[in-house]
Order: structure tokens, then sequence, then C-alpha cells
């Protein structure tokens, strides 16, 4: 494996030292990357990834981490690592990602990017653009903060009146329709205290502001609904009216879109929407909360074929990826614009929203949320809109009626997951779950004892399959007879069977033909062989198997 990179990314840069590279070019080098998402610096090493080695000023290296500390505010503290490639001396410097900006000593400040052709290139790092990095990181909660240029009378009364009646419509903190105008305001953090008085921040104009003011004070509100066909767009409309206001008209757009089918489990008929509404109501609910208001660009809601995009500027927050979507805490990039719709009851009020939207997705039969697209300056949501597996959901009710509680998350994706995958291991599906194997044995086991999953072998080779039971139910029987694979008798008639073809057999082959794991193929031809039906022949990777 090499030891350095064949080209440079947003994470890696090459500076040449066959002149003997300035310190100012290596501290300005150091504070973009830092500004940026932090990486290495391979000096030593030309654009083109030929490696050169370093200038014989720069050999003893014990000074360099000292160099750029002392020339950056804040102190920007590096590692810095002496590497030899093919007998070429070349130094790996690895520079942190901070939240606050760095700036050389001389005031110098640039940050990282990639530009359109995917090359990545140092820019001037500007005022404006600090508030969004510091939120990503949670330093800064910009929709708490006062407005500049925001009044009292930037609030709209009928809006407020809207914001009384969607706390009755989903549920939320009845305590707050008991308080006054005033009262309202501060206790949701509409208004914040200033020696002018209260005064609207981020949070107020955004989810009571009268659309003027909202136009002029915040340009980079606005929510987008498109509906697609193939290339041709049949509708394509844009609001920047207040949050609670441009929900409603979202969901309003989306209600007659969102076509729901009927069927018969035991007493009861059943409604099987298009999308869950919470899934829907949740998924917009957080594109809007965590979006970055500093960035230019629309909260698309974009209709196409069989799928539901939901995208936002901003990407992920500071420590949230695609593999701990599931398991991360909340972090929202606006705490105090996620809090008072918490408490007016639109978002789910632990947080964890995620949750109702892969639940509202599973349990009829989808695919699970893509998040894929999801990039560092937007996170892009798709959700299925295929057809539901009725049957599927009919067992899923039957379950949630015998244990009188749903199934958890956890259970749907792991079900989700082996409808996909056919058989898979605890840590395959604990991959899905995005947890620890030891974490979700309970999960598995139970799912195994209610009869929906069936496990296959013991110990590190035991793998997983829906249940035939289950697959019985969904009217897939035969898949279950090509997934759990054969009983003993049918294994040794199969392997039986290849020998007298080929002449022998290898563990391998067994594996292959008999859909087993190492261990279990090898325990199965040890077994063979103890009982007289096969003799090995050979030894560990050359050897294999004949009838005795």
């Amino acid at each position: 494996m090499s030891l350095i990179p064949s080209t440079e990314s947003l994470t890696c840069e090459f500076k040449s030292d066959r002149k003997c590279l300035a310190d100012r070019d290596l501290i300005e080098a150091a504070v973009c990357m830092a500004n940026g998402e932090g990486g290495e610096i391979y000096l030593g090493v030309e654009d083109d990834g030929r490696v050169t080695g370093l200038h014989k000023d720069h050999r003893f290296l014990d000074g360099m981490a000292a160099l750029i500390a002392n020339r950056t505010q804040p102190v920007l503290r590096v590692s810095v690592e002496a590497l030899e490639v093919d007998g070429i001396a070349v130094a790996r410097i690895s520079v942190p990602k901070c939240g606050q900006p760095v700036a050389t000593s001389d005031g110098l400040l640039k940050r990282r990017r990639l530009q359109a052709n995917g090359q990545p290139e140092c820019v001037p790092y500007l005022p404006h653009e600090f508030a969004s990095r510091q939120a990503s990181f949670g330093l800064l909660d910009v929709s708490a903060q006062p407005l500049a240029g925001a009044l009292a009378s930037d609030l709209d009364p009928i809006e407020r009146a809207r914001l009384r009646q969607f706390i009755e419509r989903f549920n939320g903190d009845r305590a707050l329709l008991e308080l006054d105008d005033a009262q309202l305001d501060a206790a949701l953090g509409l208004t914040v205290r200033s020696p002018a008085g209260y005064l609207p921040s981020l949070t107020g104009l955004l989810l009571i502001g009268n659309e003027a003011s909202l136009r002029a004070l915040v340009p980079t509100h606005e929510i987008a609904f498109q509906i697609l066909e193939g290339e041709e767009v049949r509708f394509n409309e844009f609001s920047r009216a207040p949050l609670l206001r441009a929900f409603e008209w979202v969901e309003t757009l989306f209600k007659p879109l969102n076509t729901e089918r009927e069927f018969q489990s035991g007493l009861f008929r059943v409604p099987v929407p298009r999308l869950d509404q919470r899934a829907f109501r949740e998924a917009i609910a957080n594109a809007i909360t965590h979006r970055d208001y500093a960035l230019r660009g629309a909260v698309h809601v974009r209709l196409s074929g069989e799928s539901l995009t939901i995208s936002n500027p901003g990407g992920f927050v500071e420590g949230v990826t695609l593999s701990n979507l599931l398991v991360t805490e909340p972090r929202p990039r606006n705490p105090a614009l996620a809090d008072a719709l918490k408490r007016i009851g639109l978002v789910e009020r632990t947080g964890r929203g995620v949750d109702l939207i892969y639940r509202g997705l599973l349990r009829y039969g989808r695919h699970v949320p893509d998040f894929s697209l999801s990039s560092l300056h937007s996170v892009v949501l798709s959700l299925s809109l295929a057809a539901a597996d009725e049957p599927f959901l009919k067992v899923i009710l039957e379950e949630e009626a015998r244990r009188n509680k749903e199934l958890p998350v956890d259970s749907l994706i792991v079900l989700a997951a082996l409808r996909e995958q056919r058989r898979a291991s605890s840590e395959q599906l604990a991959a899905f779950v995005q947890k620890e194997p030891a974490r979700i044995t309970g999960t598995i086991e139970a799912l195994v004892e209610t009869g929906l999953l069936q496990a296959h072998g013991a110990g590190r080779g035991r793998t997983y399959t829906l249940s035939p039971n289950l697959y019985g139910l969904l009217g897939e029987q035969t898949e279950y007879i090509q997934q759990a694979g054969f009983d003993r008798l049918q294994q040794e008639q199969l392997i039986l069977g290849f020998i007298a073809q080929n002449g022998s057999i290898t563990r391998k082959d067994v594996m292959r033909l008999c859909r087993l794991t190492t261990s279990q193929a090898y325990k199965l031809t040890k077994q063979l062989c103890e009982d007289g039906i096969l003799e090995k022949q050979g030894f560990r990777k050359d050897s294999s198997y004949r009838k005795r």
C-alpha cells in the first residue's frame, strides 16, 4: 500500500520542495487546509504526484510544527511525520479541521474547496462564511441571534395565530397556549432581549415574520415544489412565506399526490398511502430545520417517478456521517429553530426524526431512505414511492398487534436487509443498523424467537434468513429453499454428484455448491471424512476430497 495518495484531493495537498518551499507558503497551505476539511500536506511531492524529496534545509523536521503554531492565530497545532518513499525523504503534515477561523499571523484567511472540475483550490475565507462554519461545529446558533435590521413590527400577528393553531393541531406544548403574545415569543425564542428591547431572532422571523420582511432580511429562505415526468417539468413553484405557512403549502400540494389504497387485515380495512404522512412531515421539517440559512439555494421537494427527493443547502453538521446517521446524538445546525419546532409539535420531540422516516418506509416493505447523494454542501434524501408490499405490511401489523406495540426500527431494518440480501451474518446486519454486533444480538434473536427469522449454523458461521413461515406468508416459498440451503443428506448428495462428474472437490467448491461459510464447509467435509464417505488428498490450500 502506497504511503502517499496518487492525486490531490480536498484533504490532500502536494507541495514541491525542490526550491525550498517558503515558510509563508507552507503556513498558508496549513491555514487553508484547517479552514477546509482538514487533511494532510505532503512536502516533497510535485503536483502530479511525483516524489522529488525534501530540500536540504527541511531535512530536520523538529521545528516545523512549532513554526506553524507560532505563525497562526489561533494557534494551529499540526503533527509532522517523516516518510521515506523509494529512498526519498518526504514530510507528511497532518492538519486538523478547525471550527473557528484560523489565520496566518499576517492576517491572511483562506479555505480549501473543490472547483467544478473536482480539483482543490485555496480561496479567500470571507467574514460572512464564518457563522455558517461555526454553526456546523455547534459553536454558534445563528437561529438564536437577533437578526440585524429586524424590528418587532416585522412579526406578523396572523402568523402567530397560525403558530397557536399548529400547537393544537400537532399536539405541541399546550402550556404555550396559556401565554400572551410577548410571553409566547420569548418562550419559543422568537424574540431576543437587547438594549433596544425585544427584537426578532432568525427563528422568530422564519416562523412568524411577514413575507416582505423575510424577503428583505433572510433572502436565502426559499422552498421549491417540483413535479417531474422524465425530463419534463410538470409543476415548478417557489414559496418564500414564513415556515409554518410554507409547510402548509407543501402539505397541500402533496396531499392529492399521496394517494391511498386499502386492504383487508382481519376485521379492519388498513389504509396504505403512497408515503407515510409522518415520514413526509418529518423529512420536510428536517430539511427546513437543518438547512444552512447563510447559503443561497432553496429547500427542494421534488417528485419524480417512484421517488420523492428532499434536499437542503448545507451538508451534515460536524460529527454526523452516512455511517452513523441512525445512532448519533441529535445535532441540529439551528438548535433554537429545532427546539421551537419540537415544542410546536411539528418535529419528533426526542430529536430522532430519522427513525420516523425509516419506520414510515420500511413497515410498508419499501426501500430504506437514501441519503447517498448528500455532499459537503447539501443533504439529499430520497424516499421510495414504490407500491407497498401488502403481505409484508400484514405480517408487521400482526406482529405489532401481538406485541401490543410498534416493532423497533432496528427490527424493521434487519427484516429489510434480509429481504434484500436474503442471507446475512450478525456482523453484516449490524452494519445496516449502524451498531456493534453485540448490541443487535438481542434484536436478531427476538426476531428468531417470534418466527420472523431463521438461524443457520452456529458460532462465527451463524447466518440468518427470513423464516420459512414468513417466506410462505409473502408467497415466496421457492426463495426460502434457495437461500436456506439444504439439509445434510442433500449436501452429501450434491458433493457426491460433483465428485462423480469431476473426480474430486475442494472446500471452495463445497462452499459454492452448498451455500456454506468457510467454517461450515470445513465441518461438513471433516464429518464426511470421519463417516468414511470421503477421503482427503493433499494438504492445506492444495487439499481436495474424493469418494472413499
